[in-house]
């Protein structure tokens, strides 16, 4: 087994082990939040901005492996994302993954048509009023800033103009999850109870809600949640 899927593994491990391989959804849901909340120090601000009902799309920066399970327990309501195809297939790690309506993507290069049967099954839940939450930099950030969005965002709202929420988030670089010294997943956890943020910003409509100014808004929300996860960098 890769490095990575070992280190995958072991976060499926700490979220309760096998046992929650038949577990309803809620249940998995609220086993996930109480093992965040015992190993980080969480902040969220503007969850209720994700609407109650309908469709919308949570646009977020991407810093750890942990990001997706951070926004989703953040979430008020359930969210879809996407994820790596590979992954996705650990036979490992698949049952957790399609529990929590997780939608893998590869690059064509590697499987041609995954893009396309992703962003069909993305305008689906869309069109089914599911929140989906998105990382527009299409892989973790190499260097703790964040990266240019890539144009699939664009291509979900031509299909599907639904308000977009943009969030951000800090705290989780230089954790084992992230590409801090190295590829993430392939040194041992090293901080315990670290500060985490996540700031969710207003909605935008469809019409205003251009690749540039989402990703504006969404740094300006990364370094608000920064001042708050990393206090002795805010002094410096």
């Amino acid at each position: 087994m890769s490095p990575l899927l070992w280190g995958a593994t072991g976060l499926v491990m700490a979220a309760g082990g096998w046992r929650l391989a038949s577990a309803p959804r809620p249940l998995l849901r609220r086993t996930l939040t109480l093992l965040l909340h015992l190993a980080y120090r969480l902040r969220f601000r503007g969850r209720r901005r994700i609407p109650a009902s309908g469709p919308a799309i949570v646009v977020c920066n991407h810093v750890s492996f942990m990001d997706a399970l951070v926004v989703g327990v953040a979430s008020p309501r359930p969210l879809r994302f996407l994820m790596d195809k590979p992954i996705y297939d650990s036979p490992w790690l698949n049952w957790l993954f399609r529990r929590v309506g997780a939608i893998p993507v590869a690059a064509d290069r590697r499987d041609p048509g995954s893009v396309r049967q992703a962003l069909a099954e993305v305008s689906r839940a869309l069109r089914r009023g599911e929140v989906v939450m998105v990382f527009p930099e299409g892989r973790l950030t190499p260097d703790g800033e964040m990266q240019p969005f890539r144009r699939g965002l664009e291509l979900i709202l031509a299909r599907d103009a639904v308000p977009v929420i943009p969030a951000g988030l800090a705290g989780l670089w230089g954790s084992w999850t992230s590409h801090q010294g190295g590829k993430a997943l392939t040194r041992a956890p090293r901080r315990f109870r670290a500060r985490v943020a996540l700031y969710f910003g207003e909605a935008m409509a469809p019409g205003e809600a251009s690749r540039q100014r989402i990703a504006e808004r969404v740094s300006a929300l990364k370094a608000e949640a920064d001042g708050w996860a990393n206090p002795d960098a805010r002094r410096d």
